[in-house]
């Protein structure tokens, strides 16, 4: 029996990651190759370093997944790719394989918006129910996904400055506290007080965000405290930051739920990680028992491939094969990837 088995590859960022997926839900194999040591040292992702580094280890990880879920490509019924949007070059090289792959072996190809992956990784943990909030929370992204239907894309709000997961990047970095920001801050606010007062982000539209004048003020702060001779409690100011931070955040995702009334909140990106992010949202939705929470367990909320083969499968149902001659898109929409 033919089984329905989907080959997808990921390398939008820094991550060279290769999965097989069946049936969008079930998991064969998830190999990531991560380049986070390699930056650490510059407080940052390198471009073009994360670029050679993708082309080395890409053919790998392939070989690697497709070993570890006991397959061959005559197995698979079609690959998966992110199109975009991330960095350029390392976007290309996953671009490059996958539609190397598909016309070697005369596959479909299936090219994908990396945040449509991350909202489908939590079909691994639950079913997907319609209407449909995405609170999508990494380094690049800070937003609201309206889904209405199944493969149907609506941005409520996006953030107007920094996402959330480069608000956390900097704060950390003037902190001298390390990168990547967001798992140091967090750990950091555990062991924090009230103590430090940070405004709130205010924004035009109502759904919008904005993370840059929240990053300032810790800076003001920082300089007010050394002008002064106070010694800076990195604790305390790592819970201010991250209350003021994530009260924004949910604030504005429990006023979408009032508006939109939809059935189920889905965490998605890096930073649905965090641990105080996921206390705060599971108290929050329980004002609204009628909405279900469904939160991605904690390895799927970096980078992996495991995401794009579950939205892959579900593109592949809809027909939505793309050419071979298509490009690495480090701007890509995800509206534009609704069935109209």
């Amino acid at each position: 029996m033919k089984r329905n088995l989907i080959l997808a590859i990921e390398s939008s960022c820094d991550e060279t990651a290769a999965a097989v997926v069946e049936d969008g839900c079930k998991i064969c194999s998830n190999i990531v190759s991560s380049q986070i040591n390699v930056h650490k040292k510059y407080g940052g992702v390198v471009p073009e370093v994360a670029s050679r580094i993708h082309v080395e280890n890409i053919s790998v990880v392939i070989e690697e997944a497709l070993a570890q879920a006991e397959v061959t490509m005559d197995d698979i019924l079609a690959i998966a790719v992110t199109q975009g949007p991330g960095l350029v070059g390392s976007l290309h090289v996953g671009v490059q394989a996958a539609k190397t792959l598909a016309w070697y072996y005369d596959k479909p190809l299936i090219p994908l918006h990396h945040i449509i992956g991350h909202i489908y990784a939590n079909r691994f943990v639950d079913e997907l129910r319609f209407p449909m909030i995405a609170l999508v929370v990494s380094g690049g992204h800070t937003e609201l996904v309206w889904m209405k239907d199944e493969w149907s894309f609506e941005i409520l709000g996006t953030t107007q400055d920094d996402a959330i997961g480069e608000a956390y990047d900097k704060v950390s970095r003037v902190m001298g506290t390390g990168y990547p920001g967001g798992p140091v801050i967090d750990k950091m606010a555990k062991q924090g007080h009230p103590h430090y007062t940070l405004p709130k982000p205010k924004t035009e539209k109502p759904l919008d965000f904005s993370f840059s004048g929240l990053k300032s003020a810790v800076l003001q702060l920082i300089d007010r405290e050394y002008k002064k001779g106070e010694e800076l409690n990195k604790e305390d100011l790592s819970y201010a930051f991250q209350e003021a931070a994530l009260d924004t955040l949910l604030k504005k995702t429990m006023q979408a739920v009032k508006e939109f009334k939809p059935k189920q909140v889905v965490l998605a990106g890096g930073v649905a990680a965090n641990s105080r992010l996921r206390e705060k949202i599971s108290e929050m939705i329980q004002e609204t028992p009628e909405v279900h929470l469904t939160i991605p367990p904690l390895w799927c909320c970096t980078d992996n491939a495991a995401m794009i083969g579950a939205a892959g499968w579900t593109a592949y149902t809809h027909g939505l094969n793309g050419s071979l001659d298509i490009a690495a898109n480090p701007s890509m929409e995800i509206e534009t990837s609704s069935i109209h």
